[in-house]
């Protein structure tokens, strides 16, 4: 008895191992995103060179109940926490009702600057109901902004929570 079943589980085995390997990996966060909107990361015209940032899980115009839950990503760099400057690393703020950071200035830091310098790629926003904007900045590990290039604004509607 023991040896049936240790040959059928090692069957099992051997069929979920080539299984998973012959499958594409698709557990890149930026891909996953971009193959449940539908797109490739170099359709998004946003992009320069294939690269930026952008929100995962909003669309610009999008209605939305607050508080918003909110999923950043970047193609191109790497999210690490403030602290260190590396060549292509970072972190991301949100700006809310406001524009991009001009290159190498330093962004804010408020309560419509967000930072997000533990390497955070998502959190949740509480916004008053209404028209609002809010800009993806992404900046290096002394929060130098790397400019409009790797910013993204989106306009989202927040509608009034219902009421019971």
């Amino acid at each position: 008895m023991k040896i049936k079943f240790l040959i059928t589980l090692l069957a099992v085995i051997s069929i979920m191992a080539c299984n998973s390997s012959s499958k594409k990996d698709v557990t890149n966060p930026e891909e996953v995103a971009f193959i449940k909107q539908g797109q490739t990361p170099t359709s998004d015209t946003t992009f320069q060179n294939g690269s930026g940032v952008y929100f995962v899980n909003l669309k610009d115009g999008e209605k939305v109940q607050s508080p918003i839950f909110i999923e950043m990503g970047v193609k191109g760099m790497e999210v690490e926490p403030a602290g260190k400057i590396g060549e292509g690393k970072g972190h991301h703020h949100i700006i809310i009702d406001g524009s991009f950071i001009e290159k190498g200035k330093m962004v804010p830091k408020d309560e419509t600057h967000l930072h997000f310098g533990k390497g955070q790629t998502s959190d949740t926003l509480k916004l008053s109901p209404g028209r609002h904007t809010l800009t993806l900045q992404f900046a290096n590990g002394a929060h130098e902004s790397y400019g409009k290039d790797w910013s993204k604004t989106i306009t989202v509607n927040v509608e009034k929570p219902l009421e019971y």
